[in-house]
């Protein structure tokens, strides 16, 4: 495995870092006030249009996408140091059009769209004109096990017809979200593994209802997490994306790469947060000396540096056999940086809320509202526990022949 980076992944680095710092850090305080302002948590501060152009200026635009023909063609082991740098700032992965759920949309519509759907859908996305949303999740079920999914998609003609209840929608809230790609049951009677298929709805199809926003730790995020409601929701067949029974096949393909994103933008917000712990640290002083000298936060800074690196390096070899091999046979590299990525970064914030004081709990800071984010990817892309469970499974694997070999001589002694 070579983990160096390419002379072009230099480039990006170099040219997305003195993006952030110049444009994208600044723009934060500005992009919170014109939200305000707004009057709508969801509506689109006039900065983020702005850094978008900046970002195009510069050659800064679809970083994540690994074919050619849309973005730079990066590989995943040369994105994964990009999606960090832009992880450090929440409206940075917008301002360069690599955010979720679009980036995974895109994606599917890539690798299983028709031409049709890549014209109508893929194009605008692919030139930020348009936001989308991904809508698996339901409330009535445990969609950790997606085989639990209810809501169903029934062909009907030339129509397919969709009827359910959706819940954690991300995206589905902003004003420039025009397109879900929902995921059902077409065959509740077919093998398992066949019976979901996923499909194109846009969003003002009629029947298709916006419930409600689901606040987070009591954040209302600009995105939005909604709980969105399908009665009789008729759309033409050619919507469906690949074929039918495809649905769960193409989620984990959707999946795999975007484990790798949330995982280094968490890595972003760690280092972030390291960086802040650092700063305040040295700043303050209590009984006669700067905190910085206590040895428990030299403790504290001393394993953020050391854990980032790991999950760093964990996350760089997921990537490597992603590119070379592919998504399916880096099953349990990619469960495991889910599973390490978050929790890393949870305990850094964690600690850097810690060394705060009152501040870190506030909206002084960005704390708070990375520690709230950051918690959801526990949950996000499947919980910590199906991911270990999976860990597991591989594990042991290599030992049930050995295990059923000792009991067959053991019964036949």
């Amino acid at each position: 495995m070579d983990f160096e980076p390419s002379d072009r992944t230099r480039d990006f680095q170099e040219r997305l870092t003195a993006f952030m710092e110049e444009q994208v850090l600044p723009a934060e305080a500005v992009y919170e006030e014109q939200l305000h302002a707004l009057g709508n948590p969801h509506g689109q501060p006039a900065v983020m249009e702005e850094l978008k152009e900046e970002a195009r200026r510069r050659g800064l635009w679809n970083l994540f996408h690994p074919d050619p023909q849309y973005g730079p063609g990066l590989s995943y082991l040369e994105y994964a140091p990009l999606a960090e740098i832009s992880g450090r700032s929440h409206i940075g992965p917008e301002a360069i059009n690599c955010s979720a759920p679009d980036t995974g949309n895109m994606e599917v519509l890539t690798q299983f769209g028709t031409q049709e759907q890549k014209d109508r859908w893929l194009r605008p996305l692919l030139d930020g004109e348009i936001r989308s949303a991904f809508a698996m999740t339901e409330p009535d079920v445990a969609s950790s096990d997606a085989t639990n999914i209810q809501l169903r998609i029934e062909r009907d003609g030339d129509d397919y017809v969709l009827n359910g209840r959706k819940w954690w929608t991300s995206g589905a809230m902003r004003e420039e979200c025009q397109i879900f790609i929902v995921m059902g049951k077409t065959d509740p009677n077919a093998a398992t593994y066949k019976q979901q298929s996923q499909i194109l709805v846009p969003r003002n199809t009629p029947g298709v209802t916006i419930v409600r926003n689901l606040p987070v730790f009591g954040y209302v995020d600009q995105e939005g997490h909604a709980e969105v409601l399908f009665e009789d929701v008729r759309v033409p067949a050619t919507n469906i994306i690949s074929g039918e029974g495809d649905g769960f096949m193409i989620a984990q393909a959707r999946l795999g790469p975007g484990r790798i994103h949330h995982c280094m933008r968490s890595i972003g917000a760690a280092e972030r947060a390291l960086e802040a712990m650092c700063r305040r640290a040295l700043s303050r002083t209590t009984f006669g000396a700067p905190i910085a000298t206590r040895s428990n936060i030299l403790d504290w800074i001393a394993e953020a540096r050391i854990e980032i690196e790991m999950v760093r390096l964990l996350t760089l070899k997921t990537a490597w056999p992603i590119d070379t091999v592919g998504n399916r046979h880096a099953r349990t590299e990619i469960a495991a940086i889910k599973v390490a990525a978050p929790n890393m970064a949870l305990k850094i914030v964690d600690r850097a809320i810690q060394v705060h004081g009152g501040g870190g709990v506030s909206n002084d800071f960005p704390l708070a509202w990375s520690y709230a984010h950051l918690r959801t990817l526990r949950l996000a892309d499947g919980p910590d526990e199906v991911h270990k469970l999976s860990i597991a499974r591989q594990e042991l694997r290599q030992y049930v022949a050995e295990a059923q070999a000792a009991a067959t001589a053991s019964s036949s002694a």
